[in-house]
């Protein structure tokens, strides 16, 4: 090699530099494009890449299931302890303008897929410090950019050929079977990393049978908007529960009331229990005893006609969004008629949907069709605070539809924080079978699929020509990170397990070899179910090269007409 290299004709060394990139392959830097490297431009680069790669390595050590937490402090000393990626990007202070970039990035990930937060911001990162090495050995960032993108393309390709399908069997669900479908497997491998692993079983359970109960499986798809999650402090984790219907933080307005409404008929009101008032510009003025008189009778009279309009059209509970006074409420006592008042507009809606029914502004367009039916409504107490709650339930399926109109997660714990974080890995749980719903593909997770995409990537390099074989290297590089990060958080050397595995994987010819965590013995993720969904991977991928095609084409921040470098 060194006799061939000798025989070969030289560039002229006086306008031009020789390199060897990592593996001892040489180059020419161009002087004058050497030079030009080292302008504010490259300054700029380097900067907004150190910046979004010091927001990367912070979560590094949040990945995979033996990741560890981050405490996050507000600016009233709020603590919150979480593992999050999405969560603790938006709750750190971050001057950076392309570290904010990657605040997004997590956000949309955490918006389309609902998990995957925490890796796609280490694999950007990894792909921007990359790309720095080779801006720094004279390869222009455009180049680089090109490369990437070419380089996506083949892992999104690659990635169709190692998925698997998994099968969505709704017997399982119908039948109590659910612990032995593909779907409790994924739910439950989703939260191995989470505050709640220790009751992951009964989490996963939630999850599925929240998803299961109302997905639309014409359209292949999950509208969160009927899944609520909703925390109560007080008692343990296992003692969270589904419950087929909606909670409300509210009780009933006398404490002589009966506590348990069966087959309630519920009428919902957004108007106000009470006789109408002057309005504001107006006043009633009251000079005599008579007039008095003839203003209770009024009233009354109107009380009267309201309880009248709720009894003719057959309700037995009502929901008030506004307040009543003690006459109302005594006539509803007497009347037989359970009311909870003050509940917001949003729980309003909620109640609605759930009962199927209609919100009424007027009494005088209460109907039999306009009431809410729920199977049972009753009162429930928390704890020596006796803190209570009013629990709608409606256990039967929607005719139509053949699923449950709204069902809701109710989160215990022993103290804000960890009721917080709870919901938060049962969202990313559902966010999890929802996204099986809508595609049942799947790959393998422990790092297999990244490394099986290297091994891809390395392999197309050798057939690149020019620049885009330096882009193939450093993106197959990039996606090695993520074997590293789960195997040093695991207490590996994390060089030794990344060649150990290319190397398996190589020889077994098998994509489903990966990073054994938890120390099972068995680093076939595909005996071990640990799985992440094809969409949710896919997307990881494709968000972390756009954001790198992004910042790479940025080499000035201008802010108020002034260029910062």
């Amino acid at each position: 090699m060194a006799q061939q290299q000798m025989s070969m004709p030289m560039p002229d060394m006086s306008n031009a530099i020789m390199a060897q990139d990592e593996l001892g392959r040489p180059f020419i830097i161009v002087r004058d494009q050497s030079n030009k490297t080292k302008t504010s431009g490259l300054d700029a680069l380097r900067s907004h890449i150190q910046a979004a790669k010091q927001v990367s390595d912070i979560l590094r050590t949040s990945l995979g299931p033996r990741g560890l937490d981050k405490i996050l402090i507000s600016q009233d000393g709020e603590i919150n302890i979480t593992n999050d990626g999405a969560t603790i990007l938006t709750q750190m202070q971050i001057d950076n303008e392309i570290a904010k970039l990657l605040v997004e990035l997590s956000k949309s990930q955490d918006d389309e897929i609902g998990d995957g937060t925490t890796g796609v911001v280490i694999l950007a990162g990894a792909l921007l410090d990359q790309a720095l090495k080779l801006i720094e050995m004279g390869i222009h960032p455009i180049k680089i950019a090109n490369g990437y993108e070419k380089a996506s393309k083949i892992v999104a390709d690659h990635l169709d050929e190692i998925s698997d399908a998994i099968t969505i069997d709704k017997e399982n669900f119908e039948n109590n079977l659910l612990e032995s479908s593909d779907l409790f497997k994924a739910a439950k491998t989703s939260l191995g990393s989470k505050i709640v692993n220790k009751n992951h079983n009964q989490f996963a359970k939630m999850a599925v049978e929240s998803i299961m109960k109302v997905a639309d499986f014409e359209r292949n798809d999950v509208d969160f908007e009927l899944i609520k999650l909703q925390g109560k402090l007080g008692g343990s984790m296992s003692d969270s529960k589904l419950i087929n219907g909606v909670c409300i933080d509210k009780d009933f307005s006398h404490p002589q009331m009966q506590k348990v409404v069966t087959n309630a008929k519920i009428a919902i009101l957004s108007c106000p229990f009470e006789p109408p008032k002057p309005k504001t510009k107006h006043k009633l003025e009251i000079s005599n005893v008579e007039e008095f008189k003839q203003l209770q009778e009024y009233e009354s009279n109107k009380f009267s006609k309201m309880i009248d309009a709720l009894k003719s059209c057959g309700a037995n509970m009502v929901i008030c969004q506004w307040g009543f006074d003690d006459e109302a409420n005594s006539l509803l006592l007497s009347n037989n008629l359970p009311a909870v008042r003050w509940v917001g507009g949003s729980e309003i809606e909620s109640i609605a949907i759930a009962t199927k029914g209609s919100i009424v502004s007027r009494f005088e367009d209460l109907s039999a069709d306009k009431l809410g039916h729920a199977d049972k409504v009753y009162e429930v107490e928390f704890g020596t605070t006796r803190d209570k709650m009013i629990i709608i339930e409606n256990n039967k399926f929607d005719s139509q539809t053949n699923r449950v109109n709204t069902v809701t997660n109710l989160i215990r714990g022993s103290n804000k924080m960890i009721v917080d974080e709870s919901i938060r890995s049962l969202h990313d749980s559902l966010c999890v079978v929802r996204n099986l719903i809508k595609d049942n593909r799947i790959v393998y997770g422990g790092g297999a699929v990244e490394t099986s995409c290297s091994l891809k990537i390395m392999e197309e390099a050798d057939k690149q020509k020019g620049i885009d074989q330096y882009a193939f290297r450093a993106f197959s590089q990039a996606l090695d990170v993520i074997p590293m990060s789960l195997a040093e958080n695991s207490g590996y050397n994390p060089i030794d397990e990344l060649t150990k595995l290319k190397a398996a994987q190589v020889s077994n010819n098998s994509s489903h070899l990966g990073i054994d965590c938890l120390g099972n013995s068995n680093n076939n993720m595909k005996d071990l179910f640990v799985i992440e969904t094809y969409i949710g991977k896919k997307q990881q991928l494709l968000l972390a090269t756009q954001l790198t095609r992004m910042i790479l084409k940025i080499n000035n921040v201008i802010v108020s007409g002034k260029d910062h470098y």
